[in-house]
């Protein structure tokens, strides 16, 4: 197995890595905020073989104690669950709960409050399954813009969105918007896993700490990634992204945060 990790990364352009017969974007800077010194965000690209992959994206949830440590306790029972779960045979959904499972329960036995969201792709021959707790996002959108996967995130304000009491636009202004009510660390975590999703050629999927989602609107982000080469994809929303964090206008969102997302498609 191949791996490739990134925790506290701070990049100025993306990198790529190639996993399962995709090209894989990984971008990751730390918030523009002077007083925040550290990235607690994690990534991580796994190659299982030519034709599978894990993707996981691990953000510490912020204003508590230990959130880069939660992430990167993540990421890193995520790759011990795989190796270990591929010497004894079983399949990379087994492998994956169990990272889940075995990451809260190392958290939360810590005991100093710390906590961390954590979203997995996994790849099996251009079919995609996402698993996730928390806020940290998984879309993925067809050449023409249709929104074809969308991870639901697990925070009160999303909720009233799904249900039609607040539109997306009153969602990204809420005060509660940062409210995340499912995250590994928590002795109620629960894991959240989607149907599978094949995608067809041209589709692009990103991953996605809320330092995107916070400062994008869903309907800008398929707009950017749908199309164009990767790298530049990946550039500008970089760029874009930390515009919105450096000028707040009530035209858009605006939310200094760390930023992580990865960005793969479907060639073949």
């Amino acid at each position: 197995m191949q791996s490739h990790i990134f925790t506290d990364a701070h990049m100025d352009a993306p990198e790529f890595v190639a996993a399962a017969r995709v090209r894989v974007g990984i971008f990751s800077s730390r918030s523009p905020d002077p007083d925040h010194d550290r990235n607690e965000d994690a990534a991580a690209v796994f190659e299982i073989d030519e034709n599978r992959a894990v993707f996981a994206l691990a953000d510490g949830v912020g204003g508590v104690r230990g959130g880069d440590l939660a992430s990167s306790i993540a990421i890193e029972q995520l790759q011990l669950a795989i190796e270990s779960g591929l010497q004894d045979a079983k399949n990379l959904r087994a492998c994956i709960v169990d990272a889940f499972e075995n990451a809260n329960r190392i958290i939360t036995e810590k005991g100093i409050g710390a906590a961390t969201t954590l979203a997995v792709i996994e790849v099996d021959s251009g079919t995609v399954r996402p698993y996730h707790a928390g806020d940290t996002e998984i879309i993925a959108s067809g050449l023409r813009g249709k929104l074809k996967l969308q991870t639901l995130a697990h925070s009160p304000v999303a909720y009233a969105v799904e249900s039609g009491i607040i539109d997306e636009q009153e969602a990204m202004q809420h005060d509660d918007r940062h409210v995340v009510s499912n995250f590994v660390g928590s002795p109620d975590m629960r894991i959240e896993i989607g149907s599978s999703l094949s995608l067809a050629r041209r589709d692009t999927v990103i991953l996605a700490s809320d330092g995107l989602t916070d400062n994008l609107h869903t309907d800008e982000i398929i707009e950017m990634i749908r199309k164009g080469p990767l790298d530049a994809v990946m550039k500008r929303i970089a760029s874009e992204v930390a515009h919105r964090m450096h000028h707040s206008t009530g035209d858009h969102p605006s939310k200094p945060d760390d930023l992580t997302f990865l960005v793969f498609r479907r060639t073949e």
